[in-house]
C-alpha cells in the first residue's frame, strides 16, 4: 500500500544524467534551496525598498511584509519544483482542499494547545491576570500564524519530509525532517538545546506523521499556523521565544521543564508529552494502513542510475 504515498516517481525512460541531476531526492531538495533563496532574496529587497520592514512601518504592514517573506518564497519555490522538476499534480496542495483541510488543521491545533494550558492550569503553573482585548492580533496572525504556518511546513514537510520519504523511507524521513525542524529554532530567543529538542521530538514528529496519514499540507499548515496563535494571541504565552501580545495576559511559574520557560510552553514537557501521544496514535493508523514506506536506498540507488 505505500506505494500509492508516493507523490513522484522517476520516469523510466529519463537518461542516466536526468537520474542524477534532476530526479534524485538530493538535487530535487538542491533546486528547491536555491529557488528559495534566489525568491527570499527578492521577495526581502522589495520589502525593504517599499519601507514595509523599516522600524518607522506599521504594525499591521510589518506583519504583511513578514508574512511575505515567510510564505511567499516557499510556496513559489514549491510550486516550480513540482511544475517543472518533478511535473506531477499537486495534490498534497491542491485548491479544493485548501479550506477543509486548513479548517480541520486549524481545529486540531487549538484544541491541542488549549489541551497544553488546561493542564498546565491544572497544575499550578499557567495563570492568567488579566485581559488586553486591544492585542495586536492580526501582525501575530500573519507572521507567527500564516507565516511560519505555510513556509516552514512546505519546507519542512513538502520538501525534506516527502522527498526524504521517497529516496529512503517513513523512519528516515521522519527523523531527518524532525531534526532539521528542531534544528531552525535554535537560534530563537531564549532557546536551549532542550527546546530544541522538544521542538524536533513533539512537533517534528507529530507534524511529519500528519502529513504522512493526511498527504496533506493545508492540515499541516492549519496546525502549525493555529498552535502558534493559540499559544501567543489566544493566551499570552511567548511562541518560540518571541514576546506574547495576547488577549490574555498570562504567567507561567515552575521549572522551565515544565512551564517552557522564556521560550514557551511548546519547551514544556507537558506540551512533549500531549504531542508524542498524538504522534503515537497517528503511528498506530500508518501502521495499520501499512503505508510506512520501506528504507531501501540499495534498491532504490540501482533502480534509479542503472538504467540509460
Amino acid at each position: 500500500m505505500h506505494d500509492h504515498a508516493i507523490a513522484f516517481a522517476t520516469p523510466s525512460t529519463a537518461p542516466r544524467w536526468k537520474r542524477w541531476l534532476l530526479f534524485s531526492p538530493l538535487a530535487r531538495i538542491v533546486i528547491f534551496v536555491l529557488l528559495f533563496m534566489a525568491l527570499s532574496f527578492a521577495t526581502g529587497a522589495l520589502m525593504h525598498a517599499l519601507g514595509w520592514l523599516g522600524k518607522d512601518a506599521p504594525a499591521t504592514i510589518h506583519g504583511l511584509a513578514q508574512f511575505l517573506v515567510r510564505a511567499v518564497p516557499a510556496l513559489l519555490a514549491y510550486l516550480l519544483l513540482v511544475r517543472f522538476v518533478e511535473r506531477r499534480p499537486l495534490t498534497e496542495l491542491a485548491p479544493r482542499r485548501l479550506l477543509p483541510d486548513g479548517a480541520i488543521g486549524t481545529a486540531v491545533g487549538l484544541l491541542l494547545f488549549s489541551a497544553v494550558v488546561g493542564v498546565l492550569y491544572l497544575l499550578g503553573s499557567y495563570r492568567v491576570v488579566g485581559t488586553n482585548p486591544d492585542a495586536a492580533w492580526l501582525p501575530a496572525m500573519l507572521m507567527f500564524g500564516l507565516g511560519a504556518g505555510i513556509g516552514e511546513e512546505i519546507i519542512t514537510r513538502g520538501v525534506l519530509f516527502r522527498i526524504v520519504e521517497e529516496g529512503l523511507g517513513t523512519w528516515v524521513a521522519l527523523i531527518v525532517s524532525a531534526l532539521i525542524f528542531g534544528a531552525a529554532h535554535i537560534a530563537n530567543p531564549g532557546a536551549t538545546l532542550w527546546s530544541s529538542a522538544t521542538i524536533a521530538i513533539g512537533g517534528g514528529l507529530l507534524f511529519g506523521l500528519v502529513y504522512h496519514v493526511t498527504r496533506s499540507l493545508p492540515v499541516c499548515m492549519g496546525l502549525h499556523a493555529a498552535w502558534n496563535f493559540a499559544q501567543g494571541t489566544i493566551y499570552g504565552i511567548p511562541v518560540s521565544g518571541n514576546p506574547a501580545d495576547g488577549w490574555l495576559v498570562s504567567t507561567r511559574s515552575g521549572p522551565d521543564w515544565l512551564s517552557g520557560g522564556v521560550f514557551g510552553a511548546e519547551a514544556s514537557v507537558v506540551a512533549l508529552g500531549l504531542c508524542l501521544l498524538c504522534t503515537l496514535a497517528l503511528l498506530v493508523i500508518a501502521l495499520r494502513r501499512g503505508s510506512i514506506v520501506p528504507c531501501r536506498p540499495w534498491q532504490v540507488l540501482l533502480q534509479r542510475f542503472s538504467r540509460r
